[in-house]
């Protein structure tokens, strides 16, 4: 079995690899990298890292992440993509920079209908959905997001703890209070008013391929739920694995 290795990348050419692997995942032209190598060799520049992980010699995962204001003691993860089973080793790696040089938490962004990254985000990190981005960069024209409107969702991780089991509640029991596009229940509120559950689409990306239209009805259903949660105190703790967020309810201070 091949080990992972993982590097922190400097030169030139090294950067370059780095950029032509994310143009790959986020399926842009070669000509138009989402980050291009010049991009990621000024961010190094300034203090930033960047990290990239080999499976053997096949490039497999790289990060790229910056800090934050001074004295905020907190790293700001820029982008990150890896094969599967290699995206606990690329963030880990960034964890251990972070944590190396002060950092306590650190943030990040993600497409809140991408299911499988709100898990492993959120359950296998342990990090917590702490902020709602209404088109954050507005449409992305690459071949992942092709068009959509771009709403994120900022995770914050505490490097300083394990992550924790989440707390899923009691899902099914609970009163339905939105519909799905597919006509489905889209999200459920516990009579409490401790959580609540939305639902995502099972492959988003795809989706988007085949039916944007429906994409985007998906986009602004989601979008609702999460805004009316978020302004009443909710923040994302969990993703189950068919595709249902849970959201739980700050404790008072």
């Amino acid at each position: 079995m091949t080990v992972v290795s993982i590097r922190t990348v400097h030169d030139v050419a090294g950067l370059g690899a780095v950029s032509a692997y994310f143009g790959g995942v986020w399926r842009t032209p070669p000509s138009a990298p989402p980050y291009p190598a010049e991009v990621l060799h000024s961010l190094v520049h300034a203090g930033g890292a960047v990290h990239a992980a080999h499976d053997g010699r096949r490039l497999a995962g790289a990060c790229a992440a910056v800090f934050g204001p001074p004295g905020s003691a907190e790293a700001y993860s820029l982008v990150a993509a890896a094969a599967p089973g290699v995206g606990q080793t690329v963030k880990q790696a960034q964890r251990a920079w972070a944590l190396g040089l002060g950092a306590r938490t650190m943030r990040w962004t993600f497409d809140p209908l991408v299911a499988r990254n709100a898990r492993f985000n959120l359950v296998k990190l342990g990090a917590v959905g702490t902020e709602y981005l209404v088109d954050f960069y507005g449409p992305m024209h690459d071949g992942v997001n092709g068009g959509d409107e771009s709403d994120r969702l900022t995770v914050t991780w505490d490097l300083t703890a394990p992550g924790q089991p989440y707390d899923a509640g009691e899902r099914e029991d609970a009163p339905a209070t939105h519909r799905a596009p597919d006509g489905g229940v889209l999200a459920r509120r516990d009579l409490a008013d401790l959580h609540v559950w939305c639902r995502v689409p099972d492959d988003v990306v795809g989706l988007r391929a085949a039916d944007p239209a429906l994409a985007l009805r998906w986009r602004r259903a989601v979008r609702e739920v999460f805004t009316e949660a978020f302004g009443q105190g909710f923040r994302a703790t969990g993703m189950s694995r068919d595709g249902w967020y849970t959201l739980t309810k700050e404790a008072a201070a």
